[in-house]
C-alpha cells in the first residue's frame, strides 16, 4: 500500500526533474512582447487606415512616414545631436535632483523639527507651474545649459522628496521599538531598519521623478535651445512638420521607458528580499 501510494508522486517529481523549464523561459520573454501589443496595434491599425484612405495623414502621419523622418535624421545625423543634447540635460538634472530631495526628505523624514521648518515652503514650491520657472531661471542663469538643468532638477527634487520623506514616516513604529530594544545605534537603526523599510518607496520616487525629469526636458529646451528633442518639437511646429514632432514624441516615449527600466534592473538586486503580490503575479 505504501509503495502504490508513492509511486505517482515519484514519476511526477521525476517528470519535474526531466522537463527543459521552457515555459519560464518564455514567460520571460513573452512579458516583454506583451507590452509592446498594444503600441503595435495602435500603428498598424492607423497605417491601415490611412493606406486605405479613410484619412489623408497630413496632420497625423502615418508610422511608415514617420519613420522615414528618423531615418532621414539619423542619415544626417541630426537625430544623434538632438538625442545626446537631451539625454545629457536629462541625467544632469536627474541626478542633481536626487542627490537634493533625498537628502531633504531624509532630513524632514527623520527630524521632526526641520521637516515643521522644511515641508511648508516645499509643498508651496511645488504648487508652482514648470513653466513659471523658465523666466525666472532664464533670468538669474541665462539661456544656456545650466537654466536647463536647474529646471530639469527641480521637477525631480518634489517627487523624491515626497517620496523619501513619506516612506521614512510610514516606517512601522514596532520595528523601530526592536531595534531601540537591541541597543542599535543611530547609524544601525537607519542601515538595518530604516534603509529596507524605505527603498520600495524611494524606487518609486525615483521612476516618478525621472518621468518628470523627461517632462521638464521639454519646457527647459523651449528656453532658447538649438539641439534637443524638444527643439525637433519647435523646429516642427514652426515649419509645419507634423512627421516630425510625432517622431521626436515618439524617441521620447522611447528614452523614458528605456531609462525607467534601467532603473527597474539596476534597483532589483536590492529589492530581492521582498515577498510582495507584484513579484508572485509577475511570475506566474
Amino acid at each position: 500500500m505504501t509503495m502504490s501510494a508513492e509511486l505517482p508522486v515519484t514519476r511526477e517529481r521525476a517528470d519535474a526533474i526531466a522537463a527543459p523549464p521552457i515555459p519560464a523561459r518564455l514567460r520571460r520573454y513573452a512579458r516583454p512582447a506583451l507590452g509592446l501589443l498594444l503600441p503595435l496595434g495602435l500603428a498598424l491599425f492607423w497605417e491601415l487606415w490611412v493606406w486605405l484612405g479613410y484619412s489623408n495623414g497630413r496632420l497625423v502621419p502615418p508610422p511608415t512616414k514617420i519613420f522615414a523622418t528618423v531615418m532621414e535624421l539619423a542619415k544626417s545625423g541630426e537625430l544623434t545631436r538632438h538625442i545626446t543634447a537631451t539625454v545629457t540635460r536629462v541625467g544632469a538634472g536627474f541626478g542633481l535632483g536626487v542627490v537634493a530631495g533625498t537628502i531633504l526628505g531624509a532630513i524632514s523624514g527623520y527630524w521632526g523639527l526641520a521637516r515643521q521648518l522644511l515641508d511648508p515652503t516645499v509643498q508651496a514650491l511645488r504648487a508652482i507651474p514648470s513653466i513659471a520657472w523658465v523666466p525666472l531661471f532664464i533670468l538669474w542663469l541665462g539661456i544656456f545649459e545650466t537654466s536647463k538643468i536647474a529646471l530639469i532638477a527641480v521637477g525631480v527634487f518634489f517627487p523624491v522628496y515626497l517620496g523619501v520623506m513619506g516612506a521614512i514616516l510610514a516606517v512601522d513604529r514596532k520595528i523601530v521599538e526592536v531595534g531601540r530594544i537591541f541597543r542599535l545605534s543611530g547609524p544601525a537603526m537607519i542601515r538595518r531598519i530604516l534603509l529596507p523599510a524605505v527603498l520600495p518607496a524611494y524606487v518609486v520616487a525615483l521612476r516618478v521623478g525621472l518621468g518628470l525629469g523627461w517632462m521638464f526636458v521639454v519646457a527647459a529646451e523651449f528656453m532658447g535651445a538649438s539641439e534637443g528633442l524638444g527643439y525637433l518639437l519647435i523646429d516642427g511646429q514652426q515649419l509645419g512638420k507634423p512627421a516630425q514632432i510625432v517622431a521626436a514624441i515618439v524617441i521620447f516615449a522611447i528614452l523614458g521607458k528605456t531609462t525607467d527600466w534601467l532603473i527597474e534592473i539596476a534597483t532589483a538586486p536590492l529589492l530581492r528580499w521582498q515577498d510582495a503580490f507584484g513579484r508572485q503575479s509577475g511570475a506566474a
